[in-house]
């Protein structure tokens, strides 16, 4: 009788765990999830330093990308909800036909050198943008380096198909540029701070023909189902640019451990990159069409979508 007893009370307390399992598990699957796409080294880097995310009512979901094209096909393809990059990767895969929306828009708070640059090696013989006819240069396709090498040419009067281009990731293109195989390399930081450490010089930098606005970019089909869910990211990302801006020592450390950088690169890194809110108005829609045109003239894509109605207005920006 005791041992039926024994069984039975076991047997409660087995079904009693059973159902406390149940009831945290559909808790679990009941907290939203906010999928973001994140530049290593960027916006999981700030919200991470600061604390940003502490309290928010949902999950976020990381995943990790080396450039803006992998990031924006991640978002384009429903892969992540939200991703940060700058606005010439954007407008390519709007006009592209992806379907992404600009939610936010973020301004450059300087125009610090080599944030975006074409390289070359210290001893090359190339001293301007004049000098890039015949020669290779590596870049992403559609990339703020792409567009970076493509302004230079325009101002230079040099046409597109004068230079061979060479479509690399920036792992790939950093590989190239240390061996030689290519002549100059059109990117970003930080890997141009890291080309420059060791021994690369800028022939064409922001401070000639300006910084990138950057965006936060959204699938289209998560914009209404998790409006409250991006509006609050969007608050938190905003606090924590402001914090890193504010604590740039305790960022870089923190952005030096999740990169691996060195730490006065990691630094050097947040200083070229730093930026603010930017109202959508008509001077960024203007901006955004110039480089539609830019492109269009390149032959890189054949526009038929308004630039205007690429911009969500409602969250505020």
């Amino acid at each position: 009788m005791a041992k039926t007893k024994l069984i039975l009370i076991a047997g409660a307390l087995i079904a009693s765990a059973g159902v406390a399992f149940a009831v945290t598990q559909y808790r679990a699957e009941q907290v939203p999830v906010l999928r973001v796409a994140n530049q290593k080294g960027q916006v999981k880097a700030m919200m991470l330093a600061s604390g940003a995310l502490d309290g928010a009512s949902y999950k976020v979901e990381w995943s990790e990308f080396p450039a803006a094209q992998p990031l924006l096909e991640a978002v384009g393809g429903g892969a992540a909800d939200l991703g940060l990059a700058a606005d010439a990767p954007f407008i390519f895969a709007y006009q592209s036909g992806s379907p992404v929306k600009a939610i936010a828009v973020q301004a450059p708070a300087n125009q610090a050198a080599e944030a975006l640059a074409i390289l070359v090696k210290n001893g090359s013989s190339i001293r301007s943008p004049h000098d890039l006819v015949g020669r290779t240069i590596a870049t992403t396709r559609g990339s703020i380096g792409h567009h970076l090498l493509l302004q230079a040419l325009e101002r230079a009067h040099i046409p597109a198909d004068q230079v061979h281009v060479t479509f690399l990731p920036p792992g790939d293109a950093k590989a190239a540029f240390d061996s030689g195989s290519i002549d100059a390399w059109s990117t970003w930081t930080p890997y141009t701070n890291v080309a420059v450490k060791e021994g690369a010089r800028a022939v064409a930098d922001a401070r000639d023909y300006g910084l990138p606005l950057y965006i936060d970019i959204a699938h289209d089909a998560s914009i209404a189902p998790k409006r409250a869910l991006l509006a609050d990211f969007l608050q938190r990302e905003a606090k924590a640019v402001a914090w890193a801006r504010d604590h740039p020592d305790q960022f870089a450390a923190v952005l030096a451990k999740e990169t691996g950088l060195p730490i006065d690169i990691a630094r050097a890194s947040f200083e070229r990159s730093n930026r603010i809110s930017q109202p959508v108005d008509a001077k960024v829609i203007a901006h955004e069409q110039a480089i539609v045109e830019r492109y269009r003239r390149a032959g890189l894509i054949d526009p038929k979508r308004d630039v205007a109605q690429a911009f969500d207005t409602s969250f505020g920006s």
